[in-house]
């Protein structure tokens, strides 16, 4: 590709046309919103609208039509260029043809977000909602900062903004920046103070080695300036080929013995670790999960504070760990930190909860796209749904009576049915290469059942894993996995099969083409019928 035509823009009165190719994507409709807010003129164009992108957008006056059309779209000062558009898509074209300004989603947030003091939460798991809680904690301490995550969130309801002051939260995303820049998103937003979260070989189709997806973290960490901050858990040092050394006499420093770093990293910045191990500056224990939230503990020696949060899943502790590490080194107080952990409410699609089934099933909905995401999700949902007691408890058929056996450990419902997890797993592209196959070992062990629904379509099939031989991946390791290429006829096999004690969820990036709201709505169906109702509604 020849070098990029430079957008020339002005806001406020005069007001430039910027243009979003793919505007109805969570952080495109935001940032969208963001420029709107800031004077310019905004048109989108997408494939389809649905809330509450489209809402938002309507609301902030934002015009936008579904589809591809060059005449509707004129001609902007600057286009935004979306994943959405392929090389064929004739706006894409449009703008290359006429030499018109265009930039990437992330080099946008680079050049409207990025501030001074820039916090960056990138990592395998936990990046969006470390991201969003921090944006939280410094809305919250009066910071006022620019933020961007790639979630939906009430707490803050817009997932980009700029609020005009000295900070930046951002989250660092891994994945490739756009169709002509392989780099990864991250690598535009200048991190003076990193947060570094769990790290596991992702996108396959990104980072064909483990040793490339490392690299790319790698990089990330040294271009730390000398004067940042690393805020870094456990689980990434232990995977991550970089040393963490304390050098006495210049303070803390990175290090790495192997020369496989650049010579930066070499750095006298400041080092936090957090997790469970005692040898972490901040540590999270006694870890409490419930259906309602969690509740543990973070210790700073000498101090331990006692956190209340209405999220799930256990992992959730060691994000809060995090960002509550990072707010406490720059100087927020842990009560207002403290404060804005308890009123945060999280992201959705991350163990959201949607309703349940007409039998009383909980439906669960998560972005997990990955075997290692799911089988965290799985591995949460068992604690929370199936817990387990050291006491077990034996029905003796003769007596009626209960014998406790001190030595072991059963569920809780002994005795009785316990409710089963069934799984409906839909794969991003990267893990649907063949090469990745291994990665489904045991994935799938918390899941009594696991349902493989008909796959998003991709332009060269022949190259990835069909929906049937993914099934047979993970029937190696769990043989209750079953392909159901039928979207109705899967969710009739789970409205049979599921009963009150049960778990339905749905893990993977793409939507399920309305399975889960069909899955509920024939539960709204049911109250309406028991309620002699009138409703037409397709069966």
């Amino acid at each position: 590709m020849s070098q990029k035509p430079q957008p020339h823009l002005t806001g406020g009165q005069v007001k430039s046309f910027v243009h979003f190719i793919g505007i109805c994507g969570v952080g495109m409709g935001a940032l969208a919103i963001m420029m709107k807010k800031k004077g310019y003129r905004v048109t989108g164009s997408d494939v389809g609208f649905y809330p509450p992108i489209s809402t938002h957008l309507k609301e902030h006056g934002i015009e936008y039509y579904a589809g591809w059309h060059t005449k509707k779209m004129g001609t902007p000062d600057l286009v935004v260029v979306g994943n959405v558009a392929s090389s064929e898509n004739p706006e894409w074209q449009f703008v290359q043809e006429n030499k018109i300004p265009f930039v990437s989603y992330p080099e946008l947030v680079a050049r409207e977000l990025v501030r001074k003091n820039s916090i960056v939460c990138a990592g395998t798991y936990g990046k969006t909602s470390t991201s969003a809680l921090l944006s939280w904690i410094l809305i919250n301490a009066g910071l006022k900062p620019a933020y961007m995550f790639g979630g939906l969130s009430q707490t803050p309801a817009l997932a980009s903004d700029d609020l005009g002051g000295k900070w930046s939260v951002l989250e660092g995303d891994e994945y490739k920046t756009a169709r002509w820049d392989n780099g990864p998103k991250f690598s535009h937003y200048s991190p003076t103070h990193l947060l570094l979260t769990a790290v596991q070989w992702d996108h396959a189709d990104v980072y064909p080695t483990e040793e490339s997806y490392f690299e790319a973290f790698e990089k990330l960490i040294a271009s730390i300036p000398k004067d940042g901050l690393l805020v870094v858990s456990e689980q990434a040092i232990s995977v991550i080929p970089v040393k963490l050394v304390l050098d006495p006499d210049r303070g803390t420093k990175i290090s790495d013995p192997k020369g496989q770093i650049p010579a930066s990293a070499g750095m006298t910045n400041k080092i936090v670790t957090y997790g469970q191990s005692p040898k972490c500056d901040y540590r999270y224990s006694d870890v409490v999960q419930t259906k309602n939230g969690l509740e543990f503990d973070i210790h700073l020696i000498p101090n331990t504070y006692h956190l209340k949060t209405n999220l799930i899943g256990d992992f959730q502790a060691e994000n809060i760990c995090g960002a509550f590490a990072l707010a406490c080194a720059i100087g927020i107080a842990p009560k207002k930190i403290i404060a804005s952990i308890k009123s945060f409410h999280g992201i959705k699609r991350r163990l959201e909860k949607r309703g349940t089934t007409k039998t009383g099933a909980a439906v669960i909905d998560d972005i997990a796209h990955s075997p290692a995401k799911a089988k965290s999700v799985l591995e949460t949902l068992k604690q929370t749904y199936k817990p387990v007691i050291p006491v077990k408890l034996v029905l003796d058929p003769d007596r009626g009576t209960k014998i406790s056996d001190l030595k072991r450990q059963i569920p809780a419902s002994a005795g009785m049915t316990n409710g089963k997890i069934y799984c409906v797993f839909e794969p991003n592209s990267g893990n649907r290469k063949f090469e990745t196959q291994t990665g489904y070992d045991h994935a799938f062990d918390n899941a009594d059942e696991i349902i493989i629904p008909r796959l998003t379509k991709l332009k060269n099939d022949a190259e990835f894993m069909s929906g049937a031989q993914l099934t047979e991946i993970i029937q190696k390791t769990n043989p209750n996995a079953k392909y159901i290429d039928s979207d109705d006829e899967l969710v009739r096999y789970l409205q049979q099969k599921t009963r009150t004690s049960d778990v339905v969820v749905f893990c993977g990036s793409h939507g399920f083409r309305g399975m889960i709201e069909e899955l509920i709505r024939r539960q709204i169906l049911r109250f309406a019928q028991d309620d002699n109702s009138i409703i037409s509604l397709r069966q």
